[in-house]
Parts: C-alpha cells; sequence; structure tokens
C-alpha cells in the first residue's frame, strides 16, 4: 500500500497524443471552470451567507487555488501523465494514497457532470418553450421528482432524457480526439465570455451603491451568517466555481512541452476566473440588495430586471447553456483521464487502460462513464450530491500540495522544469488555506465523502491490492502500451 511509482517522464508511446498547447489549455481551463457556480451560487453565497462581501469570498478561494495551482505546475513538470492528483499522490505518498485521490477525484467529476447536466436540460428547456417548443415534463425528471403536467396535473417524472442526451453527444465528441474538443471548447468559451462581458458591462451604469452599504453584514449570532464566518461559509460554497480548474492536468500527458504550458495554464486560468467572478459579483451585489439574494435560484435574471436591457435575458440563457456545455466536456474528460491512469496501474481493469488505434482516446472509459454518467441524470436528482464536488477538490489540493513538500525532500535532486517559489512556504498556506474552507463546509457533505472513501477502500482491498502492477512487481504502464 505505500508502494510508490518512479518519478519521471513517461514512455512517448501511451496512445494519447500530445496536440495541446497554452491556448487549448487557458480555454479548457476557462471553459470547465467558469459555469453554474457564476450564474446561480454567486447570489446564494450573497444574500444567505457573506453580502456584499462575497467578492472577499471569490479572493479567499482564488488564493487556496493559486498556492495549489502552483503546486500543480510543480508536479505536472515531473509527472507529465494522465491523471493529475492521482498519479502526484501516488508518486509522493504511495500507493493508498494515489488510489484514495483518484476514487475522490472519479466522484466529484461524475456527480458534477451529472448535476450539470440535469441543470443544462432545464434551462434548455426554459428557452425553447420561449421559442414555442414544448417538451413533456415527464422526460425532463427523474422518478423521484414530481412535475406539473400542462393542465396543471403534478405527476412524477419518468427520466431526463435531454440531461442524457447531451452526456452521450460530448461522450462521442471526447472519444473522436481530443483536439477536435478543445476546438469547440474554444468557441463556446469565446461565447460565453462575450455573454458575461455583456452583462458587467450593461449593468454597470445601474449600480446602486447604497447595495454595498454594510459591506460585511454583522454575524447573525450564527456560524456562517455575514460575519467573518459568513465569508469563509461563502468561500467554501463560490468555490465550486472553481471547478475544473484542477481538471487541466488530467490532460497533461497529451500536452506538448507540459513542464512549461501546465503552470502558464493553471495560473492563467486561475487569473481570468477570478477577474470575471469579482466583477461580476460586484456588479451583481450593485444591481440588487444581498438580502434580495437569499434563496434566489436565478439571481442574474433579478439583477436584468434593475436595468431596461429585457434582451440580456436570452442571452444570459444562452450564456448559461454554452457554459454548462464546457463544465460538462473538461469534467468528462478528467474523470476518463483518471480511469485511464488508475487501469495502466492495473488498480482497475486493463479495458480501461487501452486507446483507440486512430482517434488515440481511452474510448472504454468514456463509454464507460458516458452509461453511468447518463443513467445518474436521467434517474437521480443529482442536485443534493453536487456539494461533494467542493470538499472533494479540496482534498486533492490538499494532498498535491503535501505531495510536493514530499518530493523536495525525496527527489532533492531531480530537475524540475517549474519550481514553486518560497520553498515550503506555498505548499503550507495551501494546505492551510483548503483545511480552513473544507472546514466551514457542512457536516452533511463531510459525512457523503467518509461513505464515499470508505466504499473505495473495500473496492481497493477486493480488486486494485490484488492487481497493482507495482504490487506483482511489473513496472507501471503509466505511460507504455
Amino acid at each position: 500500500m505505500l508502494r510508490r511509482l518512479p518519478v519521471g517522464a513517461p514512455a512517448p508511446d501511451a496512445g494519447l497524443k500530445r496536440v495541446l498547447g497554452i491556448g487549448s489549455l487557458l480555454t479548457l481551463g476557462v471553459g470547465g471552470t467558469i459555469g453554474a457556480g457564476l450564474f446561480s451560487l454567486t447570489g446564494i453565497a450573497a444574500g444567505s451567507n457573506a453580502g456584499p462581501a462575497v467578492i472577499v469570498s471569490f479572493a479567499v478561494a482564488a488564493i487556496a487555488c493559486a498556492f495549489a495551482g502552483l503546486c500543480y505546475g510543480e508536479l505536472a513538470g515531473m509527472i507529465p501523465s494522465a491523471g493529475s492528483a492521482y498519479v502526484y499522490a501516488y508518486a509522493a505518498l504511495g500507493e493508498l494514497a494515489g488510489w484514495i485521490i483518484g476514487w475522490d477525484l472519479v466522484l466529484e467529476y461524475t456527480v458534477g457532470a451529472s448535476a450539470v447536466s440535469v441543470s443544462w436540460a432545464r434551462y434548455m428547456r426554459s428557452l425553447l418553450e420561449e421559442w414555442g417548443i414544448h417538451i413533456d415534463p415527464r422526460f425532463m425528471a427523474s422518478p423521484f421528482e414530481v412535475v406539473g403536467m400542462a393542465n396543471g396535473q403534478p405527476v412524477h417524472g419518468l427520466a431526463n432524457l435531454p440531461a442524457v442526451f447531451v452526456i452521450f453527444a460530448l461522450s462521442v465528441l471526447l472519444m473522436r480526439g481530443i483536439s477536435e474538443s478543445a476546438r469547440l471548447n474554444g468557441v463556446i468559451v469565446v461565447v460565453k465570455l462575450v455573454i458575461i462581458a455583456a452583462v458587467i458591462g450593461f449593468g454597470l451604469p445601474y449600480i446602486k451603491t447604497a447595495n454595498y452599504t454594510p459591506f460585511i453584514p454583522p454575524n447573525t449570532g450564527e456560524f456562517g451568517h455575514y460575519g467573518l464566518s459568513g465569508i469563509m461559509r461563502a468561500a467554501g460554497l463560490v468555490f465550486f466555481a472553481y471547478l475544473g480548474f484542477d481538471a487541466i492536468s488530467t490532460v497533461a500527458q497529451e500536452t506538448r512541452n507540459p513542464g512549461r504550458a501546465m503552470p502558464i495554464g493553471l495560473m492563467g486560468t486561475l487569473a481570468i476566473c477570478t477577474l470575471v467572478y469579482i466583477s461580476f459579483s460586484f456588479v451583481l451585489t450593485g444591481l440588487v440588495n444581498y438580502r434580495d439574494l437569499a434563496g434566489d435560484a436565478a439571481p442574474v435574471a433579478t439583477a436584468i430586471d434593475q436595468t431596461p436591457f429585457v434582451w440580456l435575458k436570452a442571452a444570459v440563457k444562452v450564456g448559461v447553456i454554452c457554459g454548462f456545455l464546457s463544465v460538462m466536456l473538461l469534467m468528462l474528460l478528467g474523470q476518463s483521464r483518471v480511469f485511464f491512469a488508475m487501469s495502466r496501474d492495473g488498480l482497475l481493469p486493463p479495458m480501461f487502460g487501452r486507446t483507440h488505434k486512430r482517434w488515440g482516446t481511452p474510448v472504454a472509459c468514456h463509454l464507460f462513464f458516458m452509461v453511468v454518467t447518463g443513467l445518474m441524470a436521467a434517474f437521480l436528482p443529482i442536485t443534493q450530491l453536487a456539494n461533494m464536488t467542493s470538499i472533494g477538490t479540496l482534498l486533492a489540493f490538499v494532498i498535491v500540495c503535501v505531495g510536493v513538500m514530499v518530493l523536495r525532500v525525496r527527489e532533492a535532486d531531480r530537475p524540475r522544469v517549474f519550481r514553486v517559489p518560497g520553498g515550503m512556504v506555498v505548499p503550507v498556506a495551501g494546505i492551510v488555506c483548503c483545511l480552513a474552507v473544507m472546514v466551514s463546509l457542512d457536516g452533511l457533505t463531510w459525512l457523503r465523502l467518509v461513505v464515499w472513501l470508505a466504499i473505495g477502500l473495500v473496492v481497493y482491498g477486493l480488486y486494485g491490492m490484488r492487481h497493482s502492477r507495482l504490487g506483482q512487481n511489473m513496472p507501471a504502464m503509466q505511460g507504455r502500451e
């Protein structure tokens, strides 16, 4: 369980194609990060936790991401393999730690993609209805949800078919090749950023400065309800808005010159997204008083009501739909690459570690997650599980920061294309910041994480530990055919 992967560059014949550059990493990162968190969680975090100081909450979350992102950059240069934090933990801390974080990442991406697909379907239905196209509501909801028919009769849903369709379509696109997916994602990102810029630009003149007072509402006596604790609770909530940031490192083995491109892609993504989030939340809380945002599932629409630009509502729906598409694309990509890496090391069945001869993608991984994610989106109310994605990402960040510290001692003389400045200061700061945000999350989220990791330990004991290539004294196949 303590055996470790060798640290070093993988052999070039892994079957994955190195076709991504810095531009592709930036569009994948921005596309996979800016999504539901921006359009929905901003208002909830402001209204229920931080007030106008939600701007500070985004900055706190960004600082935690920055420390972790620098550590990701150093490890990506040393270990440019598919698998992200799983591979880094395996090489630095041992097989059991690698398995735990890999299992954690799979849940994060799978549940996240399912939840986003359900939200995408709801926005798509709303947009189609504006165009006069109506879909039977029973095929837009899970069997555990009650929907209203056209005559007002309440009925249970059957299956969320649009959510299944979008998962299927994106999975097929990813199977056909990483470069095709990156090009489509680039177009989607441009559309999304233009619409966000329009909301900020057209909203600025209608800001009411009185809405920023008090900037930090006094705490009500309950932890997380305004005050400093509210800012930290909101930071944990809006951390969901940074999901996708860490998934960039899952394509290290498909990146040209990952030692240089990965740090730029990671930190560039973080800088762009943080600027967008802070600007957007500044305008949102200036247009609408934070008290009116509590529980508002569509805060952007509420904000647009404060301006004369009714057409912006339709534009925002298009932006949300595009945002969800790019987020799902990166989540589906990330989970398949983690599974691919775990299979190559013998911890999962070997079929998941093979790539298509012509397309150069792990088709079996994409097919498996297309089915699993599609079934979850069709038949389960995913929204309650979506909180798992935040704590899962934070755990991955902590492990990566610890990995940098361990390898600084264990592999002190190994060349590093990129080295985190400041010695051990940045990794320690990353651990402290991420743990502080994790502590602010509710107990139910922690319980779900513990249960999922316990299930993972059972799977590891029954299969992974017995079939590990390192356990059988065979070379790991992170980068070998």
